[in-house]
């Protein structure tokens, strides 16, 4: 029998829900109505870290575009330094049009740096 002592500790991931819901404007209330569960639930969600059921991690992440891996994974997340993962965090927060902006930006520096090279 496959016996792992790991738990995942959802104090973190409850912040981010926080985070992300209150970046869009979101109360609890209006969250828990789309995800049909009590004001109460979501703040046990983000300030106790009580597990949600499947379905509802589910729905939370998926509506407010979290990205779980960094919580299921946090192992691999310490191969990228602490700088990449801010602004991995920092991107995914951003719109299409604030994206695009940081695109150019990047390209802007990249062409920068092959013109010093040379």
């Amino acid at each position: 029998m496959y016996q792992d002592t790991r738990r995942l500790d959802f104090h973190a991931l409850g912040r981010e829900i926080k985070r992300k819901r209150e970046a869009k404007g979101w109360t609890q209330e209006y969250l828990a109505q789309l995800v049909d569960r009590t004001p109460r639930s979501i703040m046990y969600f983000e300030n106790r870290g009580q597990h949600p059921s499947l379905n509802t991690f589910y729905q939370i992440v998926t509506l407010l575009d979290i990205s779980v891996d960094q919580f299921f994974y946090p192992d691999r997340q310490n191969s990228e330094s602490d700088c990449r993962q801010h602004i991995d965090r920092l991107l995914n927060s951003m719109d299409e049009k604030e994206l695009t902006v940081m695109e150019a930006t990047a390209e802007g520096l990249q062409k920068a740096r092959e013109t010093e090279v040379m």
